[in-house]
């Protein structure tokens, strides 16, 4: 995949970026260059690299028409934007575990007997876990990759808006997921920005640390 950043400024991506509600209709972004952001987004962290994360990309007018009504206040970011990115976590993840090793074995970044005894421990730890335990693992990897998507989409040139408010109950049976398999994380609204997005606060940092 070829990288099209056209925005390397660190401070620009993290702190200029704001959330877009009103997109440029107009603006697509090709297959190519969602999957290479995807990408990109995807070198965030996870537990023990599992990377429970699934993206669905909700772009023609018939999908989005389905997702309309499961977004409730955020219609306005479904109508404009470029594409919707329903970002779910696997709660079966650990399927793809083995998978995952075998490419960082060929590709030399972890020896074989790393592999065998890690997926020996890991694999049966994460079956013993329950639903909820599950739950809390992958929204919180999928959260990392949600976040870093944002910043890699100011990169690349485009806006992003988190959405969180949105019928979770039905998300992924709508768009053919299994749902006791997928847990909705975060709707992320992306393209070309038509607003100048809000002006925000942030507490500072000593109301809400503390030091030990």
């Amino acid at each position: 995949m070829t990288h099209q950043l056209i925005n390397n400024d660190f401070s620009d991506i993290t702190f200029g970026r704001k959330s877009i509600r009103a997109y440029d209709e107009t603006v697509k972004i090709s297959h190519e260059e969602m999957l290479a952001m995807i990408q990109e987004a995807t070198t965030a962290p996870s537990s023990v690299n599992f990377q429970p994360w699934r993206f669905v990309v909700v772009e023609s007018a018939e999908q989005k028409e389905l997702l309309k009504p499961l977004v409730k206040f955020n219609a306005l970011q479904n109508d404009t934007s470029a594409a919707m990115v329903l970002c779910f976590g696997d709660l079966a993840c650990y399927e793809l575990g083995e998978t995952i090793y075998d490419i960082a074995v060929s590709e030399g970044k972890m020896p074989q007997d790393v592999r065998d005894r890690q997926l020996a421990s890991i694999v049966p730890m994460y079956q013993s876990l329950s639903t909820a335990q599950m739950n809390d693992i992958v929204k919180i990897d999928t959260s990392l990759a949600a976040m870093q998507f944002m910043l890699v989409a100011r990169a690349h040139g485009y806006d992003t808006n988190p959405i969180g408010g949105f019928d979770s109950d039905k998300l992924a049976e709508t768009f053919g997921l299994d749902q006791n398999r997928y847990v909705p994380v975060m709707i992320i609204s992306i393209g070309k920005a038509a607003e100048a997005g809000y002006q925000s606060v942030r507490l500072p940092a000593e109301t809400i640390t503390e030091f030990k």
